[in-house]
């Protein structure tokens, strides 16, 4: 199952995640107010939400269409808290102040599922102890979905009206129109090794022994790039300047087009969807 040769560093991991909107007002309250994400920056354009470090970009785009059914882009982001106390502090603050669409138990994770204002999913979560996740007999992670006991979680709540420092964008889940064509991108160009495989259907990558930083599914069976509102690009980051270069490198020799940038690198996959790849130290306003 583990792809040869991973490129990507363990400690590569998500950074921010941008979507495109429609009203910004509206979609600033709702990560402010149900996710619990601070806001860090603010004006009539643009916002930068996050904890103790940036984590989601909203661009006001009034004219961006709505996301058609045969969109591929976000199947969700996922923002994963440091405790099940603070989980159960989100399930407090979903349940007065929104929708919850549904709760499970990953095995490796419990996570809870909402979609923000303009259709665009989200996943809250905490990680149990990497010691406790499961793992197959090809070094692969198990992961199931089970019905997740909410009202134990609602009980670790403590009215807490903020995501705590710690919070971090886990994983980026989207949407693609070819399972093989996106592992190709994923995994064997950018080096994202495989952690689980539903057969045809969904495909769960990361760098180093995460459960997943990065998952892919075709189950709505969507064929052609986004062009409205949603996902504008996501961030993974990486250790250094080297790791980029290596990165730069390797991608080039598989033929896939990267743009340089002083801050990074940008590139798209098969279905167009934008990833940066950033170095941790680097600031990140150039973007």
């Amino acid at each position: 199952m583990e792809s040869p040769d991973p490129m990507l560093p363990e400690t590569t991991r998500p950074g921010r995640v941008t979507l495109r909107v429609n009203d910004l007002d509206r979609l600033v309250a709702f990560y402010r107010d149900v996710v619990g994400l601070t806001v860090l920056e603010c004006d009539e354009d643009r916002a930068t939400l996050g904890s103790d470090e940036p984590l989601l970009e909203l661009i006001a785009d009034p004219d961006a269409s709505e996301r058609r059914r045969e969109e591929t882009g976000l199947f969700h982001v996922a923002f994963r808290v440091p405790s099940r106390e603070a989980l159960g502090e989100a399930l407090e603050r979903v349940r007065e102040r929104w929708r919850l669409e549904g709760a499970s138990d990953h095995l490796v994770s419990e996570a809870l599922y909402l979609a923000d204002p303009e259709g665009n999913g989200v996943e809250i979560y905490r990680d149990r102890p990497r010691s406790e996740w499961p793992i197959d007999e090809d070094g692969g992670v198990e992961m199931e979905t089970l019905a997740l006991d909410t009202e134990a979680l609602a009980a670790l709540g403590r009215g807490r009206g903020t995501a705590p420092d710690g919070t971090t964008v886990g994983h980026v889940h989207l949407e693609v129109s070819s399972l093989p064509a996106a592992r190709a991108f994923y995994v064997d160009a950018l080096g994202l090794r495989v952690r689980q495989e539903w057969g045809d259907s969904a495909l769960f990558v990361a760098a180093g022994d995460y459960h997943h930083h990065v998952g892919l599914n075709a189950w709505n069976g969507r064929t052609v790039p986004s062009t409205g509102r949603g996902l504008a690009w996501f961030e993974l980051l990486v250790p250094d300047r080297g790791a980029l270069e290596a990165i730069r490198g390797r991608l080039e020799g598989a033929d896939v087009e990267v743009d340089g940038k002083d801050v990074g690198l940008e590139l798209a996959d098969p279905d167009g969807i934008e990833l940066r790849l950033r170095a941790e130290s680097a600031d990140p306003k150039p973007w």
